[in-house]
Order: structure tokens, then C-alpha cells, then sequence
């Protein structure tokens, strides 16, 4: 799965995107109830947003920005950061700017670009924020190296994603649709395997899941 396919699966899904996490719509409570065990991904948002502290002044990377949709209230209370927000689909970066701008976040920069090849000198980053990205990512090995890369000395790395081998059925619609149309990509990586590389990686590392999405937060 290349990059322009990856791009048109979430302009496909753009209409649906928030409707899916947030649970708005009767068919998305069921989807999220049946296929990923009753996993709310507005806690899941909150448990990872929480690491963010609350007085926060310095430099953040979102990657991938998504919509905006849980990242909103948290960047609200931020006044004083400086936050950059990326993603590779124009589409999910055209409802961040829109959901931003309405609510006059003058702090808030949103670019398209790579995450396997971000436009960032090395350690310019206080914080590096990747919600939902990372089982999307083509080549998961240059996210890490780079949101490593940008990332200061003793700066947070924190985020949430998919892993497989703790539910059989979300594993199941991983492989034999998400993953069919794009907008997850293997391979995938289970709890222990992405333990081991966080920890090559990173002097303290707390990582924790709640069935197939593993949350963690990292100190470079």
C-alpha cells in the first residue's frame, strides 16, 4: 500500500471519519461495540491527551492531525504552545484548518506532509503526538526514526494506535477490510514487539493497552 493509495482511502472516508470514532451515528456505536470490543476512543483520546501537561509552552508535533476531532479542547487550553500539525490526506487536513480556525487557534500551524520524511531539523520538538497514525503509516520504521529524529533530549513522545493480537475479531477486520481499503497498513506490530522497539528507543517508556489500542508515553 503506497502513499496515494493510502491518501484516497481517507478522502473516500472523510464524511464518516468522526462520525466512526466519536460514535455519533447508531451504525458506528455497533461497528465500534462488535469489531474493536467497546474500546471508546474518546477515553482512549483523553488518557493520551492527559501526558500533554497542562501548562505546556513549548513546541508540539501532531502526526497525523487526523481532523482535529479529539484535539480540539486539548489545544483550546494551550495558549502559550506552539503546535504544528501534520498530515499526509489534504482532505483530513482541510477539516483540521476549518475545525481550528472556527475556533480562532492562532498557535495552531496545519501542513501536509510525511511522516516518514518530516520537513523538521533534528530536535526541534518538545513534544511529538501520534494519535491513530501508526498502523497507517507505510513504512513504520521511518515514523519512528523520525518523530525519534525531531524529538528534543528529554522531550515526550506519546500517542495510541492499533495492535494486533489481543482481539481476534478486530484482527480479523484489520486484515480482510481496513487494511483492503487502505487505511490501515501492515505490517503490524503486537503489544511486546512494539514494548521492545520503544524501549531501543527511548530512556523511559510506560505503555499500557485496552484490548487492540495500546497507549503510551515515552522521554527521549
Amino acid at each position: 500500500m503506497d502513499n496515494n493509495n493510502i491518501k484516497k482511502a481517507y478522502a473516500c472516508s472523510k464524511n464518516i471519519y468522526d462520525d466512526m470514532l466519536t460514535r455519533k451515528k447508531w451504525w458506528s456505536k455497533l461497528y465500534i461495540w462488535f469489531f474493536w470490543s467497546n474500546v471508546n476512543d474518546i477515553e482512549m483520546a483523553n488518557r493520551v491527551l492527559t501526558m500533554i501537561p497542562s501548562d505546556f509552552s513549548g513546541k508540539m508535533l501532531d502526526v497525523p492531525v487526523g481532523t482535529g476531532v479529539f484535539t480540539l479542547d486539548k489545544y483550546r487550553v494551550l495558549p502559550n504552545a506552539e503546535i504544528t500539525c501534520v498530515d499526509y490526506s489534504e482532505d483530513m487536513l482541510l477539516q483540521a484548518r476549518e475545525r481550528f480556525s472556527a475556533s480562532k487557534l492562532s498557535n495552531v500551524t496545519c501542513i501536509q506532509g510525511d511522516v516518514g520524511d518530516l520537513n523538521f531539523g533534528d530536535e526541534t520538538f518538545d513534544i511529538v503526538l501520534s494519535m491513530n497514525g501508526f498502523h497507517a503509516f507505510p513504512d513504520k520504521e521511518k515514523a519512528f526514526f523520525e518523530t525519534a529524529r525531531v524529538l528534543k533530549k528529554d522531550g515526550i513522545f506519546c500517542g495510541c494506535f492499533y495492535i494486533k493480537g489481543q482481539c481476534k475479531r478486530t484482527d480479523f477486520i484489520v486484515n480482510f477490510l481496513l487494511a483492503k481499503k487502505g487505511w490501515f497498513t501492515p505490517p503490524f506490530q503486537s503489544l511486546e514487539e512494539l514494548r521492545i522497539k520503544l524501549l531501543t528507543m527511548y530512556s523511559q517508556v510506560e505503555i499500557d493497552n485496552e484490548k487492540s489500542m495500546v497507549y503510551f508515553k515515552c522521554v527521549k
